[in-house]
């Protein structure tokens, strides 16, 4: 998708601090720090959102899954503890049309968040 800024990013037209890449996906820090670690990770095909998850495209969902927890052992916070998010659709908070998935950690988080 032309307009989509994490397409234009795995496409590399916009910086971003890499913090692991693939061929299926990346995961780079959030401009938006929730959380002294706050990292995205998406996959490279554009995925509108976790709606969009069918038979072909399921396979990539066990790929990130089996990479966060390899990342936050990267990011120092596998054994502490850390949230994973996924937004669906605009009540959902969903702000990017491009499924990704918010790791955050380095610090308690609380539910509900607040």
């Amino acid at each position: 998708m032309e307009d989509c800024i994490f397409c234009k990013i795995v496409n590399k037209d916009i910086p971003s601090n890499i913090i692991y890449e693939d061929d299926k996906i990346m995961a780079f820090e959030d401009v938006n720090k929730m959380a002294p670690v706050h990292i995205l990770v998406i996959p490279k095909d554009h995925i509108p959102s976790i709606n969009a998850i069918d038979e072909g495209n399921k396979d990539i969902i066990a790929h990130i899954s089996v990479n966060i927890s390899k990342l936050a052992q990267k990011l120092g916070i596998y054994d502490t503890g850390y949230r994973v998010v996924i937004n669906c659709g605009k009540d959902g908070g969903q702000t990017v049309e491009h499924l990704h998935y918010h790791i955050l950690g380095k610090r308690a988080l609380t539910w509900p968040p607040g």
